[in-house]
């Protein structure tokens, strides 16, 4: 199967939740009420370099979606960086080289917006997705860290 990875629009909004929703991780930490992901998603087409991609079948069903962000640094040589997130694929498709075509586009992206990078960050309970990963070339060259904003 072929998928079209194209911008999200509002109307994609609801599948997209669903699609972060369709995961361990995701039920427990995902909400019922769209209003809080509308608002996001509305900032973020404002922050300018912050997308939400989706990838659709023939029919235009959303089975895939990543957020791509891009960074101009200074470190690196002023490398500009392609932060990739949310990265998800329809439990019900995975494993069927969806998740190849995803990074195809993500890197095309990339290289269209002049970023010498790829960067991800995933959980550490996420081990079919660090090998995926790893096939694509990535390496686990840092440790992350985050902590919560009460």
């Amino acid at each position: 199967m072929q998928l079209t990875f194209r911008p999200a629009h509002r109307v994609d909004v609801a599948a997209v939740v669903a699609l972060l929703a369709d995961d361990v991780l995701g039920q427990g930490r995902e909400l019922d009420d769209l209003a809080p992901y509308l608002a996001a998603f509305y900032a973020m087409r404002t922050e300018g370099n912050n997308q939400l991609i989706v990838g659709v079948n023939a029919d235009g069903t959303v089975l895939a979606t990543y957020q791509l962000t891009l960074i101009s640094g200074l470190s690196l040589s002023a490398a500009r960086r392609a932060q990739v997130e949310s990265v998800r694929i329809a439990s019900s498709m995975r494993g069927q080289g969806l998740g190849h075509q995803m990074f195809a586009d993500v890197e095309a992206r990339a290289r269209a917006a002049g970023c010498s990078l790829i960067q991800l960050t995933m959980n550490q309970s996420r081990a079919e997705s660090r090998r995926f990963y790893e096939s694509l070339g990535f390496t686990a060259s840092h440790f992350g860290f985050k902590r919560a904003l009460d």
